[in-house]
């Protein structure tokens, strides 16, 4: 019987298993009892079924009310064989659950831990130095968490272990159990950053997927591309790669994109800058919006006054005569529109 404990232990301490600390404290209660019983006089109340179970939890686990206790010496013995017992399993239990902690940590550092995330935010794709800038943009202004996916050549561990609200998926990036990982079919936007644009459609493809619904950012070199891109998913928008201001806004307020490039685009709503003639000297920031708004339907984006640039200032704000406005209109406007304008 010793020679079989024995076997079992060693077998559960190499399996290392939650079976061990279990096993460890079953032999001691099995094996004390008896002893407690041959140990102390028959009319001892500690060796009955319905107390001998409470006295020993109490003295395994090292806490000792004194409610019973052995009065032999033989009885002692068997409470010193229960003590050590007890402080082997919570020795073990212990080891165990620092064990189960440590390997926890250790997945997550390694981007294989599983993820239940709602509502946020994937970027697809690690550059060392660009996806940190990126992320404090985004949770700058958000108040969300963030998933980071990165090839396996990209990070061996998680880059940003230091920011709490960053997790790390490391893996295939168009392999749909690893955007499963990374909550894609949950997620509120996707950044697809990847290292060439052959890469990026690949990955977009995977992506739409997994979640055709999710709103998905494109970082491309050559923007020829995002008509490859578009036949994947008309919605998804593709930006520059080198602006990695455009996509993070483009993530948190989609659509803004479309927004820059139709200004940057001849022949929409284009901007344009005049000087305030002199016949307006001391019009308000208000004046100007209302009267060439009404007038040209154009829209007043900011000033500059002795070389200082006021973007979308108060409408109280005074702008003085030679100040240069920059205004977003379907045409330019001269001089004598903004004067009839405020007439």
């Amino acid at each position: 019987m010793p020679l079989f404990l024995s076997r079992v232990l060693r077998e559960l301490t190499r399996r290392r298993t939650w079976g061990l600390p279990l096993a460890v404290v079953g032999v001691v209660f099995v094996t004390s009892w008896p002893l407690m019983a041959l140990a102390e006089p028959a009319a001892s109340p500690i060796t009955d079924a319905d107390i001998y179970w409470w006295w020993f939890v109490v003295t395994a686990s090292t806490v000792g009310y004194g409610d019973h206790y052995p009065t032999t010496l033989g009885g002692h013995v068997v409470g010193g064989y229960v003590i050590i017992g007890g402080i082997a399993t919570l020795t073990t239990l212990f080891a165990r659950l620092a064990e189960m902690l440590e390997n926890a940590k250790g997945r997550r550092m390694q981007g294989l831990a599983e993820l239940d995330l709602n509502d946020h935010v994937v970027v697809l794709g690690y550059t060392t130095g660009r996806t940190e800038r990126v992320a404090s943009e985004l949770l700058a202004e958000a108040d969300g968490e963030m998933v980071l996916c990165a090839w396996a050549d990209q990070a061996a561990t998680h880059p940003m272990a230091a920011e709490d609200k960053v997790h790390f998926v490391r893996g295939d990036l168009v392999d749909e159990g690893v955007l499963h990982r990374a909550c894609i079919e949950r997620a509120r936007a996707v950044l697809v950053d990847a290292r060439d644009d052959n890469e990026a459609l690949s990955v977009t493809v995977a992506v739409n997927h997994v979640n055709p619904d999710v709103h998905t950012v494109v970082a491309l070199r050559d923007l020829e591309r995002a008509r490859n891109v578009s036949r994947v998913d008309e919605s998804i928008r593709c930006v520059q790669w080198h602006q990695p201001r455009m996509l993070t806004e483009e993530l948190q307020d989609p659509g803004i994109a479309q927004v820059y490039a139709e200004l940057m685009t001849h022949g929409g709503g284009n901007t344009y800058s005049t000087a305030v003639p002199a016949a307006l000297a001391d019009a308000t920031f208000g004046e100007l919006q209302q009267a060439l708004g009404r007038a040209h339907s154009a829209t007043v984006l900011a000033a500059r006054s002795a070389d200082k640039l006021l973007v979308s200032p108060g409408w109280d704000t005074t702008i003085p005569a030679g100040a240069v406005v920059y205004y977003i209109a379907s045409h330019r406007l001269a001089d004598s529109d903004l004067t009839a304008a405020l007439r």
